[in-house]
């Protein structure tokens, strides 16, 4: 159902930690496939192991090879899924171009993008270039990969486009201030994208995460406290 769809990273996070309010739904997702970004640490990594369980097949995609093969040995494999990785960084200036046609040959049904956040620091000192490097790696990046998702999305008539952003997008938060501008400019590309491909029965939605167990946090907390 709605919620089934527009919830579905909330309820991967409930399912990877057993959370019992949720075993009555039907959250199978079998013979659909999940390009999820990020997906080697944190929150990327936790949502691709849970999508695993819920029976989708799972595209693995971060800079870091090693630590790919590494979490797709732990992705579920009871239903017979498909697993694979793709590596890209975001932050190169082809990160996204380079192997755009390669996923566009993966016939992607949900898109996780997911992306760690700038460095923090207070916005009066950042630097243009710091606001331009996080826009590429955010907004554009999910651009990219939107694009190179819709078409198999509208084909399949059943498409997700989820964006892991922060709380930052309703209240900023003191000292990160390049992530909560480049936030808000995700959150309204993401509300953007939701009417155009809305007709399509493909949902575009954004999931605003507080403090979570991180290596990011770890780097916000240790910063402040020096």
């Amino acid at each position: 159902g709605f919620k089934r769809h527009v919830y579905i990273v909330l309820v991967a996070a409930a399912i990877y930690t057993n959370l019992a309010i949720f075993e009555a739904m039907n959250l199978d997702l079998s013979g659909k496939t999940a390009l999820v970004c990020g997906s080697t640490q944190g929150i990327g990594k936790a949502t691709a192991i849970a999508l695993a369980k819920m029976g989708a097949n799972i595209i693995l995609l971060s800079r870091n090879e090693e630590k790919l093969k590494s979490v797709l040995k732990e992705l579920d494999q009871t239903d017979n899924q498909k697993h694979d990785y793709m590596c890209a960084d975001f932050s190169q200036e082809n990160g996204i171009s380079s192997i755009a046609e390669e996923i566009k040959s993966k016939k992607v049904h949900i898109l996780i993008n997911n992306t760690g956040g700038p460095a923090g620091g207070p916005i009066a000192s950042a630097d243009g270039d710091d606001f331009v490097a996080a826009f590429k790696m955010h907004l554009v990046a999910n651009q990219q990969l939107s694009q190179a998702v819709i078409d198999n999305i509208k084909a399949s008539c059943f498409g997700r486009i989820i964006n892991i952003l922060s709380t930052s997008v309703k209240v900023p938060i003191n000292g990160l201030g390049v992530s909560n501008t480049i936030r808000g400019a995700v959150a309204s590309w993401s509300k953007t994208m939701a009417n155009e491909l809305g007709a399509h029965g493909i949902t575009v939605n954004n999931v605003l995460p507080g403090f979570t167990s991180t290596n990011r946090l770890s780097t916000l907390i240790t910063k402040k406290a020096q």
